[in-house]
């Protein structure tokens, strides 16, 4: 009988249908996934928050380092949450680490709720940012742990919808947690009038719900397939065989993730201030402001919802080079006629056309940046790969929300042009972005988990590695199997040289 290391050198075979019903396959996908909603709804109703405060505190606040930290803070916690937990994903648990990080969503988002220094102001603002930081870290947590859980547990779906339900329980999930990031605070202002501690209190607050319900789903996921057959949690990674097979790979698709989140994240978060500055702040309640800033966030909706299915129609890699390469070409429109649109009765016609921006961004890039990252790499890798390409993402939204203020301050007192110079920079990335994609990254079809992970095995042990420690086996089993094998390979040997002889 072939040794366990010559079967893995078998021709490549799709994962065959495992018998469960489409709800019981889809499940895994969705619970995993599901928890960048709060990725989405809690970096965006910051950005409705910032703007209270603006109102509520004036120059204290304006003019206080807080303004500037409250909005990006997360981003940092974030980062950090994304190795962290790409590491422990890979070599702890994939369920356990989508728990942990749920906890601490659920604990530092209700603290962040209930900020408070002794009756300071100042001291409110810096307690707010130390636990928006801390959020971030359990936000970072979502993305290795529960996109590369949701990106495995596809293959257990039927073929030719696989990449549409991975978007749909990522990406879109995301996407609504905008929408109603924007639209909580809306409701609350409309509900509280100018009652500006209530309305930015409760709007972070009902960020809590969603992971808690989340948590309880998550008690009862089990492993990914394939997880459990190619693992490295208990096998030494080879870091430069990886770093060989994979490092170009990973370059660009954190390259194309960091060049999307720093325009995407920084036009969500900065949205309300835009139509502020189109509104009187004398005149228009917040309640319209914000009214006006769920309805912007609505149109990333279609973006994500149409591109879902097109990107298992089109393939993941040229979808986003469609998307985003019509994104950059509307964002130059959208600067040139930002003049002629920036007044309070067109900004019906602003909406609009700001919305097609955002939603070709979620039908490209959004959708598929994640899907590329999840699918391009091998299982045993996956996490910490998936983490690094998001961290450098989320490095991109983080440096996007620091930069944008300094470039609308460039165009010094013409207010139109300080809106056009941010549409003019993302727009040109946009179209950089679709050449690097087209040029360097590969097809990816229905089964490329599984075929990554097949040429992943033969690379290594081309390398003289022993794949045999692959999976979720404890070591002794591992040594075991090895034993095995090696007396299977030696027992063909001596066959094959006793046939030499005897001829």
């Amino acid at each position: 009988m072939a040794s366990p290391a010559a079967a893995s050198r078998q021709p490549f075979e799709p994962t065959p249908y495992n018998g469960k019903t489409f709800w019981q396959n889809l499940l895994p996908v969705m619970t995993c996934g599901a928890g960048l909603f709060s990725d989405g709804y809690i970096n965006n109703v910051i950005g409705s928050v910032g703007t209270i405060f603006s109102r509520q505190y004036g120059d204290l606040y304006d003019n206080s380092n807080a303004s500037h930290f409250v909005s990006s803070i997360a981003f940092a916690g974030t980062v950090i949450g994304q190795l962290a937990f790409g590491y422990l994903s890979d070599k702890w648990s994939r369920t356990h680490s989508l728990m942990l990080s749920t906890l601490i969503l659920v604990v530092f988002t209700a603290l962040s709720a209930g900020s408070y220094w002794y009756g300071d102001t100042i001291g409110m603002f810096n307690i707010l940012v130390a636990w928006r930081f801390l959020v971030g870290i359990g936000i970072g947590g979502e993305y290795p742990a529960g996109s590369v859980s949701a990106a495995e547990s596809t293959s257990e779906l039927r073929s030719g919808t696989r990449d549409a339900w991975f978007i749909l329980f990522t990406n879109s999930m995301i996407d609504w947690g905008f929408v109603i990031g924007a639209f909580v605070p809306f409701a609350a202002a409309a509900f509280a009038g100018e009652n500006y501690s209530v309305i930015w209190r409760a709007s972070l607050a009902v960020g809590v719900l969603f992971p808690m319900a989340l948590f309880v789903l998550r008690v009862f996921l089990k492993e990914p397939e394939e997880y459990r057959k190619n693992s490295m949690k208990h096998a030494k990674v080879p870091y430069w065989l990886v770093l060989r097979f994979y490092g170009w790979r990973l370059f660009i698709v954190s390259a194309v993730w960091f060049i999307y989140d720093f325009s995407a994240y920084s036009f969500g978060i900065y949205s309300s201030a835009i139509l502020a500055n189109i509104f009187d702040k004398s005149t228009a309640s917040l309640s319209v402001v914000f009214g006006w800033n769920t309805v912007l966030n609505l149109f990333n909706i279609p973006g994500t919802m149409l591109g879902a299915p097109v990107a298992d129609r089109l393939g993941p890699r040229d979808t986003l080079i469609l998307g985003v390469t019509l994104q950059g070409f509307f964002g130059f429109i959208m600067a040139g006629a930002y003049r002629s649109l920036a007044k309070p009765n067109l900004v019906g016609a602003f909406a609009v056309l700001y919305g097609i921006f955002l939603s070709l961004g979620e039908f490209g890039p959004g959708n598929n940046i994640g899907l590329m990252a999840a699918k391009t790499c091998a299982t045993g890798i996956r996490g910490q790969y998936y983490g690094i390409a998001a961290a450098i993402g989320k490095l991109g939204a983080f440096v996007g929300t620091l930069v944008f203020p300094y470039l609308t301050k460039a165009a010094g007192a013409d207010e139109v042009l300080a809106a056009q110079i941010p549409f003019y920079v993302s727009s040109t990335l946009c179209l950089f972005s679709a050449v690097i994609v087209w040029l360097n990254l590969p097809i990816i079809g229905q089964d490329t988990i599984q075929l990554e992970d097949y040429l992943f095995r033969k690379f290594l042990e081309e390398n003289k590695y022993d794949t045999n420690q692959l999976g979720l086996k404890k070591p002794q089993d591992v040594a075991s199997v090895t034993a095995v094998s090696e007396h299977s390979e030696h027992a063909e040997n001596q066959e094959q040289h006793e046939v030499k002889e005897t001829v």
